[in-house]
């Protein structure tokens, strides 16, 4: 059982003892510390106090959302700030109402990728953006120091119920210059779509069916029981691998439980490869606009060969979503995201989202008369490897990256995010994760093999450093 704060929200396991688990009392309290620092961050001009201030909420399917759901909203209420509540919802779909609504911030309760026993507050500013990691952690600040004003009776916040922002978003994708969904719909393309039994398994259809696309639904009741694990990785898709194949579709569609993560089956039930999601896209992109993109760390070279091939610009930031949107700001790049399947494409909002993805993956595919399998044989050759070691207490990260960090001082190393080694054709990145209590290992390299056994070497260097 694990209770995890950091850039990426608050984010643990149900059930337990307070302080080591998400549990209803450590709920209400890191929910009072965002809505004290969002009261605390008020304009100070008598008009802007004059208004009162609105949170927008949404939630995935996970069987824990409506408890955190009620408790998160009522904390809210309690401190006299309006809810803008959406309901069963998902991450990039609360993103878009925030600035919609002229909110103050927004909370996604889900905690994404994670299995069903864990939830999570992944908090939002004005914007619909991330917060940042000083902003964090002054919420972290005043979570510790239980430092709350809670409103007095007539100054309680109010609920306010809108269900119509999962259509909204929709029509915002369908709005979007570069998605043609009426070329999309002359190919009659047949997609199924795993929505693992969460609020993906709702929106996700519904865009293909308004950009006329056959949909065939497989985990797509939003009950919250996952069907397998959730996280869109080869080793957890085999139902879906097989059912393209069976129903002769152009391809499988899979997304996480609060549709920010976005993996394609090719149709010949293969992986597309979630790393080459967004390199697909971004070839499209860039195709009609040229630029400059981002991704992180983790995500393939393949991505830079792409931008270099269409002469834009290609940076890597450290792993996490707000560090990809920060120097796609700087970089004024035209899309950008993460390897694992996060794509971000400013034209609607700076976050990641499955919605886009689909709709331009779709676009591009019209434009062109190749299958999936085919496109995705045209692009750079680049195989990963993913691993990871469960962390205990007593192990130290810092001194165990400090050791490798020395040890490979020869070679082109990047310490921004872990430690990152970049070797002539193959690299290795290791880091501790911002989501679970473990130190991830992903490489890369021209062959699968060659990227297994370079992940096999370093798993053996780090216990034998680590002395696990």
């Amino acid at each position: 059982m694990t209770l995890i704060k950091s850039i990426s929200g608050i984010r643990g396991t149900i059930g337990g003892k307070v302080g080591d688990n998400l549990t209803p009392v450590d709920a209400v309290k890191f929910a009072s510390a965002y809505g004290t620092f969002l009261k605390a961050g008020r304009d100070s001009s008598q008009a802007q106090n004059d208004k009162k201030m609105k949170v927008v909420i949404g939630r995935d399917a996970r069987i824990s959302g409506p408890m955190i759901h009620n408790l998160v909203v009522n904390t809210l209420i309690g401190l006299g700030i309006d809810v803008i509540d959406l309901g069963l919802s998902t991450t990039p779909t609360v993103e878009v109402a925030v600035p919609m609504e002229q909110a103050d911030g927004g909370i996604i309760l889900t905690a994404s990728h994670n299995p069903k026993q864990w939830n999570a507050l992944k908090l939002l500013n004005a914007k619909g953006e991330f917060l940042s990691g000083a902003e964090g952690a002054k919420i972290l600040e005043i979570a510790e120091a239980e430092a709350f004003d809670f409103s007095d009776v007539d100054s309680l916040g109010e609920i306010m119920a809108n269900d119509a922002y999962m259509d909204i978003h929709i029509d915002e994708v369908l709005e979007l210059p570069l998605v043609d969904a009426e070329a999309v719909a002359k190919r009659k393309f047949k997609v199924v779509v795993d929505g693992v039994n969460s609020s993906g398994g709702i929106i996700i259809p519904k865009l293909l069916e308004q950009m006329g696309v056959e949909c065939v639904k497989l985990y797509c009741e939003p009950n919250g029981h996952f069907p397998h694990n959730p996280e869109p990785l080869k080793e957890h898709l085999g139902d879906i691998c097989k059912l393209v194949i069976e129903e002769k579709a152009d391809f499988g569609i899979v997304v996480d439980p609060d549709v920010d993560r976005l993996a394609f089956i090719s149709n010949d039930g293969e992986m597309f490869g979630e790393e080459y999601t967004l390199v697909a896209v971004a070839d499209y992109v860039l195709s009609k606009t040229p630029g400059n993109t981002v991704s992180n760390m983790s995500s393939s070279r393949a991505l830079r060969d792409i931008t270099e091939k269409h002469n834009g610009s290609y940076q890597a930031s450290a792993v996490g979503e707000v560090n990809v949107v920060e120097l796609m700001k700087a970089t004024n790049a035209i899309i950008g995201g993460e390897g694992n399947g996060g794509i971000i494409y400013p034209e609607l909002h700076y976050g990641r989202d499955s919605l886009v993805g689909v709709a331009l993956f779709l676009t591009h595919l019209a434009n062109l008369d190749v299958t999936v399998a085919e496109l995705r044989a045209s692009y750079p050759q680049y195989y990963m490897s993913k691993n990871k070691i469960e962390l205990t207490p007593q192990i130290d990260v810092d001194g165990i990256l400090a050791t490798l960090t020395e040890t490979y001082k020869s070679e082109n190393i990047s310490t921004i995010d872990g430690v990152k080694i970049d070797f002539p054709t193959e690299w290795v990145h290791l880091r501790k994760s911002n989501t679970e209590p473990i130190i991830r290992i992903y490489t890369e390299a021209p062959t699968q093999g060659a990227a297994d056994a370079l992940a096999v070497r370093f798993v053996n260097e780090l216990k034998a450093i680590a002395g696990i």
